[in-house]
């Protein structure tokens, strides 16, 4: 199945129903459900941004310590590309759209760049 990694808090803003958008600059035309994998990296600068952004939109996310990192956190579907959207958390360049994110039990898994590929068992077993 097919996987995106994402940095921390956006990961976890994503697959609990709040970001329905993730910015990219590159387009895509991969339509279907995608895993999403929770990047090991997260500077605090990064948690303060998304923090204080998420709050202006009404939602206040986990303390830095407690969002997961470095494995697969949850599944959505990426339903559109889009180069211009209403979407709050849209920042461009690209957005792929995403609907029906739902967290899964974390499963630790290496990520990479673009869409990948994981194997059952990764999912599976961890």
């Amino acid at each position: 199945m097919k996987a995106l990694s994402i940095r921390q808090p956006w990961a976890w803003l994503i697959v609990n129903g709040h970001k329905d958008i993730e910015n990219r600059s590159w387009p895509t035309r991969f339509r279907g459900p995608v895993l999403i994998h929770a990047a090991k990296g997260m500077t605090g600068a990064e948690y303060n941004d998304a923090y204080f952004f998420a709050l202006d939109q009404g939602v206040t996310i986990p303390h830095f310590n407690d969002l997961e990192r470095g494995g697969i956190v949850g599944v959505a579907t990426v339903t559109g590309c889009s180069d211009d959207c209403l979407s709050p958390w849209f920042f461009g360049k690209f957005g792929f759209e995403l609907a029906e994110a739902k967290p899964l039990p974390f499963r630790p898994c290496k990520g990479r760049l673009g869409f990948f590929e994981v194997e059952h068992q990764e999912v599976a077993h961890g």
